[in-house]
């Protein structure tokens, strides 16, 4: 699965991260991404800005979130990072907050955002067990054990 490719080679994983709101949360992935030299810091303003506009949209189910902006809003290469809260905070989202694991996703054109990247993300997540070890994982050993079951 390219997702679980992708989260490996950038290493854009941070576990039990401390946040005390959903931009806190944001700039958590997006950080990540930053260091991976997969997007340009306008990344987050683009993130928070669409969602003060439309809402926290990109909530795909109690307790995820898979944040991302414009592919022209300063995304360079297709990737993802994955952030686990320790604390879960709320997104504004009544039917799916509290949020405490998110898949911040930057993608270079629409294309490949909706056919591919939010299937993967889907995918991975819709699995109510791989949720739960996500959710549980402490070290970066214990993600590679769920990703090598997965994969």
């Amino acid at each position: 699965m390219e997702l679980i490719k992708q989260l490996l080679a950038l290493d854009a994983i941070q576990l039990k991260a401390e946040a005390t709101d959903w931009k806190e949360a944001v700039r958590i992935g997006v950080d990540l991404l930053i260091r991976a030299d997969a997007v340009e810091p306008r990344y987050y303003d683009s993130i928070v800005k669409n969602t003060a506009e439309l809402g926290p949209w990109y909530i795909l189910a109690p307790g995820i979130a898979m944040p991302h902006g414009r592919p022209g809003d300063g995304v360079m290469k297709n990737s993802f990072a994955l952030v686990t809260l320790r604390t879960p905070v709320n997104f504004g989202d009544p039917d799916n907050d509290p949020v405490d694991i998110l898949v911040t996703l930057a993608a270079t054109d629409a294309k490949t955002m909706n056919e591919s990247s939010i299937v993967e993300v889907v995918t991975l997540l819709g699995d109510e067990d791989i949720v739960t070890r996500i959710r549980a994982a402490t070290t970066r050993a214990e993600l590679d054990a769920v990703f090598a079951d997965f994969d």
